[in-house]
Protein backbone atom coordinates (compact mmCIF):
# COMPACT_ATOMS: atom_id res chain seq x y z
CA UNK A 1 0.00 0.00 0.00
CA UNK A 2 1.24 3.39 -0.93
CA UNK A 3 2.15 5.74 1.89
CA UNK A 4 1.11 9.45 2.67
CA UNK A 5 2.70 12.24 1.05
CA UNK A 6 5.69 13.33 3.65
CA UNK A 7 4.89 16.44 5.73
CA UNK A 8 7.82 18.70 4.35
CA UNK A 9 7.09 21.40 7.21
CA UNK A 10 7.36 18.74 10.01
CA UNK A 11 10.34 16.62 8.50
CA UNK A 12 12.55 19.95 8.41
CA UNK A 13 11.14 21.23 11.87
CA UNK A 14 12.40 17.93 13.39
CA UNK A 15 15.48 17.67 11.55
CA UNK A 16 17.14 21.07 11.84
CA UNK A 17 16.21 21.63 15.38
CA UNK A 18 17.13 17.62 16.35
CA UNK A 19 20.81 18.35 14.18
CA UNK A 20 21.17 21.44 16.03
CA UNK A 21 20.62 20.62 19.65
CA UNK A 22 22.80 17.76 19.13
CA UNK A 23 25.55 20.11 17.55
CA UNK A 24 25.70 23.05 17.58
CA UNK A 25 24.03 23.80 21.62
CA UNK A 26 27.15 21.30 22.35
CA UNK A 27 29.42 23.34 20.29
CA UNK A 28 28.82 26.87 21.75
CA UNK A 29 29.55 25.03 25.21
CA UNK A 30 32.57 24.20 24.48
CA UNK A 31 33.51 27.50 22.55
CA UNK A 32 31.73 29.96 24.40
CA UNK A 33 29.85 28.35 27.17
CA UNK A 34 26.63 29.53 28.98
CA UNK A 35 26.10 31.99 31.97
CA UNK A 36 23.58 31.19 34.71
CA UNK A 37 21.26 33.37 33.41
CA UNK A 38 20.93 31.42 29.93
CA UNK A 39 21.06 28.23 31.80
CA UNK A 40 18.07 29.74 34.19
CA UNK A 41 16.19 30.68 31.66
CA UNK A 42 16.10 27.41 29.54
CA UNK A 43 15.35 25.32 32.73
CA UNK A 44 12.13 28.00 32.97
CA UNK A 45 11.34 28.16 29.59
CA UNK A 46 11.25 24.38 29.27
CA UNK A 47 9.35 24.08 32.49
CA UNK A 48 6.84 26.91 30.64
CA UNK A 49 6.47 24.85 27.52
CA UNK A 50 5.90 21.82 28.72
CA UNK A 51 3.48 22.41 31.50
CA UNK A 52 1.34 24.61 29.25
CA UNK A 53 1.11 21.40 27.06
CA UNK A 54 0.33 19.16 30.12
CA UNK A 55 -1.59 21.19 32.39
CA UNK A 56 -3.20 23.11 29.24
CA UNK A 57 -3.42 21.68 26.38
CA UNK A 58 -4.41 18.07 28.06
CA UNK A 59 -6.00 18.66 31.25
CA UNK A 60 -7.79 21.64 30.59
CA UNK A 61 -9.07 21.76 27.03
CA UNK A 62 -8.37 17.98 25.97
CA UNK A 63 -10.07 16.95 28.44
CA UNK A 64 -11.70 19.60 30.91
CA UNK A 65 -10.64 18.47 34.05
CA UNK A 66 -10.88 21.94 35.74
CA UNK A 67 -12.01 25.58 34.68
CA UNK A 68 -9.62 28.48 34.66
CA UNK A 69 -9.77 31.99 34.69
CA UNK A 70 -9.01 33.67 31.62
CA UNK A 71 -5.78 34.87 32.22
CA UNK A 72 -4.48 31.57 33.14
CA UNK A 73 -5.82 30.18 30.10
CA UNK A 74 -4.19 33.37 28.26
CA UNK A 75 -0.83 32.31 29.50
CA UNK A 76 -1.53 28.50 28.94
CA UNK A 77 -2.21 29.24 25.17
CA UNK A 78 1.12 31.58 24.97
CA UNK A 79 2.89 28.35 26.41
CA UNK A 80 1.34 26.24 23.64
CA UNK A 81 2.30 28.19 20.83
CA UNK A 82 6.17 28.46 22.51
CA UNK A 83 6.05 24.40 22.80
CA UNK A 84 5.11 24.64 19.25
CA UNK A 85 3.07 21.15 19.13
CA UNK A 86 0.11 22.83 16.82
CA UNK A 87 -3.17 24.98 17.97
CA UNK A 88 -4.88 23.90 21.09
CA UNK A 89 -8.06 23.09 18.68
CA UNK A 90 -5.61 21.06 16.29
CA UNK A 91 -4.01 19.03 19.48
CA UNK A 92 -7.24 18.50 21.92
CA UNK A 93 -9.12 17.28 18.49
CA UNK A 94 -5.97 14.92 17.92
CA UNK A 95 -6.13 13.76 21.55
CA UNK A 96 -9.91 13.37 22.09
CA UNK A 97 -9.42 10.70 19.04
CA UNK A 98 -6.69 9.02 20.35
CA UNK A 99 -8.68 8.50 23.95
CA UNK A 100 -11.71 6.92 21.90
CA UNK A 101 -10.20 5.11 19.54
CA UNK A 102 -6.78 4.26 21.70
CA UNK A 103 -4.81 1.27 20.39
CA UNK A 104 -7.15 1.18 17.00
CA UNK A 105 -4.39 1.36 14.15
CA UNK A 106 -7.10 2.68 12.02
CA UNK A 107 -8.39 5.35 13.90
CA UNK A 108 -5.88 5.88 16.77
CA UNK A 109 -3.52 8.91 15.00
CA UNK A 110 -0.89 7.37 16.97
CA UNK A 111 -1.74 4.04 18.09
CA UNK A 112 1.02 2.63 19.85
CA UNK A 113 0.34 -0.67 18.59
CA UNK A 114 2.02 0.23 14.96
CA UNK A 115 5.18 0.74 16.65
CA UNK A 116 7.62 2.94 18.41
CA UNK A 117 8.07 5.02 15.65
CA UNK A 118 5.01 5.65 14.68
CA UNK A 119 3.86 6.43 17.67
CA UNK A 120 6.35 8.42 18.83
CA UNK A 121 7.06 11.00 15.64
CA UNK A 122 6.39 9.08 12.72
CA UNK A 123 2.86 10.08 12.50
CA UNK A 124 3.60 13.47 11.78
CA UNK A 125 5.54 13.25 9.18
CA UNK A 126 2.88 12.66 6.42
CA UNK A 127 -0.57 13.05 6.15
CA UNK A 128 -2.09 10.03 7.77
CA UNK A 129 -4.95 12.25 9.31
CA UNK A 130 -5.10 14.55 6.12
CA UNK A 131 -8.84 14.79 6.41
CA UNK A 132 -9.25 14.76 9.45
CA UNK A 133 -9.48 18.46 10.47
CA UNK A 134 -12.57 19.91 8.31
CA UNK A 135 -14.07 20.78 10.85
CA UNK A 136 -12.71 20.01 14.29
CA UNK A 137 -16.68 17.95 14.88
CA UNK A 138 -15.09 16.37 18.33
CA UNK A 139 -13.99 20.16 19.60
CA UNK A 140 -17.54 21.78 19.73
CA UNK A 141 -16.93 22.86 23.32
CA UNK A 142 -13.68 24.68 22.40
CA UNK A 143 -14.81 26.61 19.67
CA UNK A 144 -17.32 28.55 22.07
CA UNK A 145 -13.76 29.72 23.92
CA UNK A 146 -12.74 33.13 22.47
CA UNK A 147 -8.52 32.12 24.14
CA UNK A 148 -8.66 28.57 22.10
CA UNK A 149 -10.05 30.49 18.73
CA UNK A 150 -7.30 33.50 19.23
CA UNK A 151 -5.12 31.33 19.63
CA UNK A 152 -5.75 28.91 16.40
CA UNK A 153 -6.44 32.04 14.04
CA UNK A 154 -2.93 33.49 15.02
CA UNK A 155 -0.85 30.60 15.90
CA UNK A 156 1.66 31.03 13.27
CA UNK A 157 2.61 34.36 14.04
CA UNK A 158 2.69 33.37 17.77
CA UNK A 159 4.88 30.51 17.35
CA UNK A 160 7.48 33.01 15.65
CA UNK A 161 7.06 35.64 18.43
CA UNK A 162 7.05 33.00 20.98
CA UNK A 163 10.50 31.00 19.62
CA UNK A 164 11.99 33.60 17.97
CA UNK A 165 11.41 36.89 19.71
CA UNK A 166 11.38 36.11 23.51
CA UNK A 167 14.72 33.86 23.58
CA UNK A 168 16.38 36.58 20.54
CA UNK A 169 14.80 39.53 23.00
CA UNK A 170 16.61 37.91 26.32
CA UNK A 171 19.39 37.30 24.65
CA UNK A 172 19.63 40.68 24.07
CA UNK A 173 18.87 41.68 27.49
CA UNK A 174 21.76 39.30 28.34
CA UNK A 175 24.32 40.15 25.71
CA UNK A 176 24.46 37.10 24.37
CA UNK A 177 21.65 36.59 21.31
CA UNK A 178 23.03 33.43 19.90
CA UNK A 179 23.63 31.53 23.06
CA UNK A 180 20.44 32.54 24.68
CA UNK A 181 18.98 31.26 21.05
CA UNK A 182 20.70 28.38 21.39
CA UNK A 183 19.54 27.24 24.43
CA UNK A 184 16.64 28.83 25.30
CA UNK A 185 15.24 28.37 22.02
CA UNK A 186 16.60 25.57 19.94
CA UNK A 187 17.38 22.70 22.52
CA UNK A 188 14.50 23.95 25.00
CA UNK A 189 12.38 23.38 22.03
CA UNK A 190 13.64 19.67 21.41
CA UNK A 191 13.47 18.53 24.41
CA UNK A 192 9.82 19.96 24.95
CA UNK A 193 8.73 18.19 21.57
CA UNK A 194 10.33 14.61 23.15
CA UNK A 195 8.81 14.97 26.65
CA UNK A 196 5.65 15.13 25.10
CA UNK A 197 6.03 12.58 22.60
CA UNK A 198 7.40 9.61 25.00
CA UNK A 199 3.66 10.30 26.24
CA UNK A 200 2.14 9.06 22.73
CA UNK A 201 4.87 6.34 22.52
CA UNK A 202 7.44 5.30 25.86
CA UNK A 203 4.22 5.56 28.33
CA UNK A 204 1.83 3.02 26.29
CA UNK A 205 5.09 0.57 25.99
CA UNK A 206 7.28 0.61 29.20
CA UNK A 207 5.63 0.40 32.65
CA UNK A 208 2.80 -1.39 34.65
CA UNK A 209 -0.90 -1.83 34.17
CA UNK A 210 -2.28 -0.83 37.59
CA UNK A 211 -5.95 0.00 37.06
CA UNK A 212 -6.79 -1.54 33.48
CA UNK A 213 -5.64 -3.74 30.39
CA UNK A 214 -8.27 -2.76 28.23
CA UNK A 215 -5.52 -0.47 26.66
CA UNK A 216 -1.53 -0.60 26.18
CA UNK A 217 -1.31 2.57 28.32
CA UNK A 218 1.00 2.04 31.31
CA UNK A 219 2.23 3.71 34.34
CA UNK A 220 5.79 5.08 34.74
CA UNK A 221 7.11 6.72 38.01
CA UNK A 222 10.45 7.68 35.65
CA UNK A 223 8.13 8.83 32.85
CA UNK A 224 6.48 10.93 35.30
CA UNK A 225 9.50 12.55 36.39
CA UNK A 226 10.49 13.90 33.15
CA UNK A 227 6.93 14.82 31.45
CA UNK A 228 5.61 16.62 34.67
CA UNK A 229 3.45 13.81 36.27
CA UNK A 230 2.08 12.99 32.77
CA UNK A 231 3.57 9.14 33.11
CA UNK A 232 0.60 7.92 35.60
CA UNK A 233 -0.84 7.66 31.97
CA UNK A 234 -2.39 3.49 33.00
CA UNK A 235 -4.39 5.36 35.56
CA UNK A 236 -5.07 8.34 33.07
CA UNK A 237 -6.82 6.47 30.13
CA UNK A 238 -9.45 4.86 32.65
CA UNK A 239 -9.86 7.99 34.72
CA UNK A 240 -9.05 10.95 31.82
CA UNK A 241 -11.52 13.14 33.48
CA UNK A 242 -9.39 13.81 36.72
CA UNK A 243 -7.23 17.04 37.02
CA UNK A 244 -5.01 14.56 38.79
CA UNK A 245 -2.53 11.69 36.57
CA UNK A 246 -0.39 11.00 39.86
CA UNK A 247 -3.19 10.53 42.46
CA UNK A 248 -1.26 8.95 45.51
CA UNK A 249 0.49 10.79 47.70
CA UNK A 250 3.92 10.13 46.70
CA UNK A 251 3.19 9.86 43.38
CA UNK A 252 5.29 12.91 41.33
CA UNK A 253 2.86 14.81 39.38
CA UNK A 254 3.73 18.82 39.61
CA UNK A 255 1.22 19.62 36.75
CA UNK A 256 -1.52 18.29 39.77
CA UNK A 257 0.28 20.90 41.94
CA UNK A 258 0.18 23.73 39.41
CA UNK A 259 -3.17 23.36 38.82
CA UNK A 260 -4.26 22.33 42.53
CA UNK A 261 -2.02 25.81 43.62
CA UNK A 262 -3.97 27.94 40.80
CA UNK A 263 -6.98 27.02 42.72
CA UNK A 264 -6.08 28.69 46.10
CA UNK A 265 -5.83 32.07 44.41
CA UNK A 266 -8.56 31.54 42.50
CA UNK A 267 -6.90 30.73 38.99
CA UNK A 268 -8.37 27.54 38.66
CA UNK A 269 -11.71 26.18 40.40
CA UNK A 270 -14.19 22.96 40.13
CA UNK A 271 -11.75 20.75 39.77
CA UNK A 272 -12.75 17.19 39.03
CA UNK A 273 -11.84 14.48 40.66
CA UNK A 274 -12.86 10.17 40.40
CA UNK A 275 -14.02 8.65 43.85
CA UNK A 276 -11.76 7.21 45.70
CA UNK A 277 -13.70 4.07 45.54
CA UNK A 278 -13.48 3.35 42.02
CA UNK A 279 -9.75 3.99 41.99
CA UNK A 280 -8.79 1.29 45.12
CA UNK A 281 -11.89 -1.50 43.29
CA UNK A 282 -9.92 -0.41 39.63
CA UNK A 283 -6.46 -1.45 41.51
CA UNK A 284 -7.31 -4.30 43.22
CA UNK A 285 -9.31 -5.93 40.14
CA UNK A 286 -5.91 -5.77 38.18
CA UNK A 287 -4.04 -7.53 41.64
CA UNK A 288 -6.74 -10.18 41.21
CA UNK A 289 -6.53 -10.80 37.51
CA UNK A 290 -2.75 -11.03 37.89
CA UNK A 291 -2.97 -13.25 40.97
CA UNK A 292 -5.71 -15.56 38.86
CA UNK A 293 -3.16 -15.89 35.86
CA UNK A 294 -0.14 -16.96 38.48
CA UNK A 295 -2.06 -19.37 39.73
CA UNK A 296 -3.72 -20.82 36.99
CA UNK A 297 -1.52 -23.83 36.43
CA UNK A 298 -1.15 -24.83 39.70
CA UNK A 299 -2.76 -28.46 40.91
CA UNK A 300 -4.85 -26.80 43.64
CA UNK A 301 -5.49 -23.77 41.14
CA UNK A 302 -9.72 -24.31 41.68
CA UNK A 303 -9.20 -24.06 45.94
CA UNK A 304 -7.18 -21.00 45.50
CA UNK A 305 -9.09 -19.31 42.95
CA UNK A 306 -11.69 -19.79 44.95
CA UNK A 307 -10.38 -18.00 48.03
CA UNK A 308 -9.03 -14.90 46.67
CA UNK A 309 -12.61 -14.65 44.56
CA UNK A 310 -14.01 -14.63 48.51
CA UNK A 311 -11.63 -12.42 49.53
CA UNK A 312 -12.19 -9.91 46.58
CA UNK A 313 -15.73 -10.28 46.86
CA UNK A 314 -15.53 -9.50 50.49
CA UNK A 315 -13.00 -6.75 50.22
CA UNK A 316 -15.40 -4.97 47.78
CA UNK A 317 -18.18 -5.48 50.02
CA UNK A 318 -16.06 -3.37 52.79
CA UNK A 319 -14.62 -0.77 50.21
CA UNK A 320 -18.28 0.20 50.09
CA UNK A 321 -19.49 0.56 53.40
CA UNK A 322 -16.36 2.28 54.47
CA UNK A 323 -17.01 4.93 51.61
CA UNK A 324 -20.51 4.91 51.84
CA UNK A 325 -19.98 5.55 55.80
CA UNK A 326 -17.31 7.83 54.95
CA UNK A 327 -19.58 10.28 52.38
CA UNK A 328 -22.80 10.40 54.98
CA UNK A 329 -20.17 11.17 57.96
CA UNK A 330 -19.09 14.10 55.92
CA UNK A 331 -21.86 14.83 54.38
CA UNK A 332 -23.28 15.86 58.23
CA UNK A 333 -20.06 16.99 59.01
CA UNK A 334 -20.96 19.76 56.12
CA UNK A 335 -24.78 20.56 56.85
CA UNK A 336 -24.70 20.37 60.61
CA UNK A 337 -27.94 18.96 60.98
CA UNK A 338 -27.50 15.96 63.57
CA UNK A 339 -26.54 16.45 67.35
CA UNK A 340 -23.00 15.80 68.37
CA UNK A 341 -24.02 12.65 70.25
CA UNK A 342 -25.37 10.90 66.72
CA UNK A 343 -22.02 12.62 65.04
CA UNK A 344 -20.10 10.80 67.65
CA UNK A 345 -21.94 7.32 67.15
CA UNK A 346 -21.27 7.64 63.43
CA UNK A 347 -17.75 8.86 63.72
CA UNK A 348 -16.98 5.56 65.81
CA UNK A 349 -18.87 3.74 63.09
CA UNK A 350 -16.53 5.26 60.36
CA UNK A 351 -13.52 3.88 62.49
CA UNK A 352 -14.40 0.94 62.89
CA UNK A 353 -15.25 0.64 59.46
CA UNK A 354 -11.71 2.11 58.70
CA UNK A 355 -10.40 -0.31 60.72
CA UNK A 356 -11.84 -3.14 59.18
CA UNK A 357 -11.02 -2.05 55.49
CA UNK A 358 -7.84 -1.88 56.40
CA UNK A 359 -7.45 -5.07 58.03
CA UNK A 360 -9.21 -6.71 54.87
CA UNK A 361 -6.28 -4.77 52.63
CA UNK A 362 -3.94 -5.93 54.74
CA UNK A 363 -5.31 -9.54 54.37
CA UNK A 364 -5.68 -9.33 50.34
CA UNK A 365 -2.48 -7.72 50.16
CA UNK A 366 -0.43 -10.35 51.96
CA UNK A 367 -2.54 -13.25 49.78
CA UNK A 368 -1.31 -11.26 46.54
CA UNK A 369 2.16 -11.02 47.23
CA UNK A 370 2.44 -14.72 48.12
CA UNK A 371 4.70 -17.00 45.35
CA UNK A 372 2.41 -19.80 43.88
CA UNK A 373 4.62 -20.84 41.04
Amino acid sequence: MQKPPIILTNVLLFSLTGLAAITLVPYEALVNGYDRFEILSFILLTGFAGMSITAGYHRLWSHKTYEAHPVLRFILALGGAFALQNSILHWSSDHRIHHKHVDDNDKDPYSAKRGFWYSHIGWMLREYQAQRYSDYANCRDLQKDPIVMWQHKYYLPLVLIMNIGLPVFLGWLNGDIWGMFLLAGVLRLVISHHVTFFINSLAHIWGKQTYTDKNTAKDNGFLAFVTYGEGYHNFHHIFEHDYRNGVRWFHYDPTKWLIYGCSLIGLTRNLRKVPDERIVKARITMELQSSVKRIAHLPNADELLAKLQHEYDLLVHKLGEYYATRKRLMDIKKRKLIRELEKLELDYKYQEMKLHLQLQMQKWSKLNSMQFA
